[in-house]
């Protein structure tokens, strides 16, 4: 389910140069993503994780479609030095997450780790990288929220603090960038297939399928997309009576 579009002119993603973050897993939305980059004919795709060495044989059989670079969205002072690495970036796919299950009244040191991975790693990155979009003719943000943005998920409520903060910033974002051209596209999936949800017992789908679902969002400029039916079931049931999924949410805890 997405938005509708804020232009009638696509997004160009043949020859688009994207650079994707924390696509370090063989079951993630970031290497489905990134797959279907290069089918839509991205020129070159960055895949910034923080283990290259475990990353790289993922995406061996793309050849110098995909380069892997080292980056950790949490050293918020390296953020500039890789936008003057990655200069010709149009693109660029916040992907990288955190999810630790700490409650309202948890770990602080996870609810930390979480707000550094999900909210302050994506802020310093765009900040990074505005300037180089703007030199390159605008092209697009895209931002991994959750379905979890607009209600207080029971089994990370910390989390889900991060992605309400992020999906915020996302709102905030396309406001700001839109007089240089650049398009935000916000993305609300629910559970997915993903080693991060593979306890949580809901019909989810498949990490291929998410990450079609953002290129083609990408490509039509839609502003928000629920890429999985239980995700787009979710946000309709909040839509419709916030309070009644807020307590069936909370007798799941």
């Amino acid at each position: 389910m997405s938005s509708s579009s804020t232009s009638s002119k696509p997004l160009q993603l043949q020859g688009a140069v994207a650079l994707v973050t924390g696509a370090g897993r063989a079951r993630g939305i970031g290497r489905g993503t990134v797959d279907a980059l290069v089918a839509a004919g991205a020129a070159r795709v960055y895949v910034a994780v923080r283990d290259t060495a475990a990353a790289a044989p993922l995406y061996a059989a793309h050849g110098d479609k995909v380069r892997v670079v080292e980056h950790d969205v949490t050293r918020l002072e390296r953020a500039q030095a890789l936008a003057a690495q990655l200069s010709d970036v149009n693109v660029l796919i916040h992907n990288a997450g955190l999810f630790t299950g700490a409650t309202a009244l948890g770990d602080e040191a996870q609810q930390r780790r979480e707000f550094e991975v999900n909210v302050f790693g994506p802020i310093a990155l765009t900040r990074a990288f505005a300037p180089v979009l703007a030199r390159n003719g605008g092209g697009a943000v895209a931002i991994l929220n959750s379905v979890a943005s607009h209600f207080s998920f029971p089994l990370g409520a910390s989390y889900s603090a991060s992605k309400a903060a992020l999906h915020s910033f996302t709102q905030a974002l396309r406001r700001e960038l839109a007089a240089q051209g650049t398009h935000v596209l916000g993305v609300y999936p629910g559970p997915i297939d993903t080693d991060m949800a593979e306890k949580i017992p809901m019909e989810k789908a498949s990490p291929a399928d998410v990450g079609r679902a953002i290129v083609a969002a990408l490509a039509a400029r839609e502003e928000d997309l629920y890429p999985d039916a239980t995700g787009a079931q979710m946000y309709a049931a909040h839509r419709s009576d916030p309070k009644a999924l807020e307590r069936q949410l909370a007798q799941m805890a």
